[in-house]
C-alpha cells in the first residue's frame, strides 16, 4: 500500500538520481522527471528493485502551459507529499576579457533555475495548503550567499530561490505546508566538474542524498552543507563585499569550463 508520493525534477542529475535512490522503498510512489530518457530508465529500475512504485516523465518544465498540465493530473491522481525542485543548469562567463555569459544560456538559466520551481510552487502549493500537509524542496546553493565572479547568473538563480523558499515557508506555515532550501557545496556531478575554482569538501551524491533527507523530514529552513564551506560562504556574505572578492580572487575562481546542465 503506498503511503508516500516523492516528486522528484532532475532525477537524472547526480544529486536527484542518488535522492530517488534514497527515497525508494516500499510503500512510497516516486515521480521521477529527467531529460535523459536511458539514464531516467535505469533509475528507475534501481528503484522498483528497491520496492517503490515509480512513474516517469519529461515534459519541458520550462513550458508554463505542459508543466501546469502535468502538475494538475498529478494533483488530480494523488497530490505528492514532497515535492523536490531539483532540475538545474549552470554557465559561465565567457574567455574573453570582460565577456559575460551568453544571454541565451543566461535566459535558459534562469527559466530552470528558479522561474520552474516557483511555477510549481504556485500550482502545488495552494493544494497542499488546502490538504494541511506537504512538503516542498528548493535545490538553491552555498553560491547564493555571495555571488562568485564566474558564474554571476547562477549565484544570482540560487540566491533568488533561496530567498523565494524562506519567503514562502513563512507564508505556508500556518497552513501544515513546510519548505526546505537546501544550499549545497560542491558534490560529485558533471555540473560541479565544469564549474570554476577549488572544490573544497567534496561530497558522494549519496551523502547530500541522506542529509537533504533527513533535513527534509525534519522540516528544516535550511539544510547547508558540509560545515566548514557553509561558514567560508556565510562569511563572504556578512564581510565587506570588497573583501569578499579579494578573497574569492587569492581562491583562484578565475578559470571559465564549459556549461553543463542536469
Amino acid at each position: 500500500m503506498t503511503t508516500r508520493c516523492v516528486l522528484i525534477t532532475g532525477a537524472t542529475g547526480a544529486i536527484g538520481g542518488a535522492l530517488a535512490r534514497e527515497y525508494a522503498e516500499p510503500g512510497t510512489r516516486l515521480i521521477l522527471h529527467g531529460r535523459k530518457q536511458e539514464v531516467l530508465d535505469a533509475l528507475a529500475s534501481q528503484c522498483r528493485e528497491r520496492g517503490a512504485e515509480v512513474e516517469l516523465a519529461s515534459v519541458d518544465l520550462t513550458d508554463d502551459s505542459a508543466l501546469h498540465a502535468w502538475l494538475d493530473d498529478l494533483a488530480s491522481r494523488g497530490l505528492p507529499d514532497i515535492v523536490i525542485a531539483n532540475a538545474g543548469r549552470n554557465t559561465h562567463v565567457g574567455r574573453k576579457p570582460g565577456e559575460l555569459e551568453p544571454w541565451q544560456e543566461v535566459s535558459d538559466l534562469l527559466a530552470i533555475n528558479l522561474r520552474t520551481p516557483m511555477a510549481m510552487a504556485n500550482t502545488l502549493a495552494p493544494r497542499m495548503a488546502a490538504r494541511g500537509s506537504g512538503q516542498l524542496v528548493f535545490i538553491s546553493s552555498l553560491a547564493a550567499w555571495h555571488g562568485l565572479p564566474i558564474t554571476p547568473s547562477y549565484s544570482a538563480s540560487k540566491a533568488g530561490i533561496k530567498a523565494f523558499g524562506e519567503g514562502l515557508r513563512g507564508w505556508l506555515a500556518r497552513h501544515g505546508v513546510g519548505v526546505s532550501v537546501v544550499m549545497p557545496g560542491y558534490v560529485e556531478s558533471a555540473m560541479c566538474d565544469g564549474m570554476p575554482g577549488p572544490k573544497p569538501w567534496l561530497w558522494a551524491p549519496e551523502r547530500a542524498a541522506r542529509v537533504i533527507k533527513a533535513g527534509v523530514a525534519a522540516n528544516k529552513a535550511r539544510i547547508s552543507f558540509p560545515f566548514p564551506l557553509n561558514v567560508g560562504c556565510w562569511w563572504l556574505a556578512v564581510l565587506p563585499a570588497g573583501l569578499s572578492q579579494w578573497l574569492l580572487r587569492k581562491l583562484g575562481y578565475t578559470r571559465r569550463p564549459r556549461s553543463q546542465q542536469e
